[in-house]
């Protein structure tokens, strides 16, 4: 277990491959802690330093008083890169990682060779929705969104065989003023008019089954990246690196190798 204290938060991470190799950093989504990853990185290419980390609030990393913003979040995963001493490093954000990913990139930009928006979007849905969100959390606890997320999260093969019960009870022990905080980071998010200043190499991945950043969602924020592309999985929900990790991994190993990573 590793730790780091940034910008005035203790965070977890995990550090795996080679100190010297080229550099990628997973950021989670909402609701999940590092081990979102766990299944895809065994298809990645050797050589790779590999960071994960819980964004505060989630998982092992500490629960600081919110509300959270997303260029907080950003300025924790920078100031981390930082921290490791690493540079040029491509940064693949889910969900919520994904705003965190393209607010660093704007904030940070000398830090990144490349970004991945992985089921994500420059607006991820309306204030409304994360406010009401947050009231029922509040009155009844995390467990009662977990089988509606669920089906947001994965397909109904994938929930069928039982395999997204690990996932509800993952999200159902987020702390919960965390996972609050996170919310209201989501709801005042808006990189609209940010993203046509993102110049560096970038690639979109979306999920055809996706019941939190449709496709669609991810096309109108694709149209205002110049040179960006959209890459549709088929058959599975908003973590398809959980449901199909060799294709995702087939898809970020290819990006790698466009932007001279491996």
């Amino acid at each position: 277990m590793h730790t780091a204290t940034v910008n005035g938060a203790n965070l977890h991470y995990a550090d795996q491959g080679p100190k010297g190799g080229p550099a990628v950093m997973f950021a989670n989504s909402l609701g999940t802690d590092l081990r979102l990853w766990d299944a895809l990185l065994p298809h990645l290419p050797e050589g790779l330093r590999l960071i994960r980390y819980d964004k505060r609030g989630h998982g092992l990393s500490e629960e600081t008083p919110g509300p959270y913003t997303i260029e907080q979040l950003a300025d924790d995963a920078a100031g981390l890169i930082r921290h490791l001493g690493l540079r040029d490093v491509v940064f693949v954000g889910l969900s919520i990682g994904g705003l965190i990913g393209q607010s660093l990139a704007v904030r940070h930009g000398e830090l990144l060779r490349g970004l991945v928006i992985s089921n994500s979007a420059a607006k991820i849905g309306d204030a409304g929705i994360w406010h009401g969100r947050v009231v029922t959390i509040r009155r009844h606890g995390l467990a009662s969104i977990g089988p509606a997320t669920m089906e947001r999260w994965f397909s109904p093969a994938f929930r069928a065989s039982g395999a997204a019960d690990p996932w509800q009870r993952m999200l159902e022990r987020q702390p919960v003023d965390g996972y609050i905080a996170c919310c209201e980071a989501i709801a005042a998010a808006d990189l609209r008019e940010a993203a046509p200043g993102l110049k560096l190499p970038l690639r979109l991945i979306a999920a055809e089954l996706d019941g939190a950043t449709p496709v669609s969602v991810m096309q109108d924020t694709a149209e205002l990246i110049e040179g960006s592309r959209v890459e549709v999985m088929q058959g599975v929900g908003h973590l398809p690196c959980v449901e199909a990790p060799e294709a995702y991994a087939g898809i970020l190993t290819g990006f790698l190798r466009e932007v001279g990573h491996v």
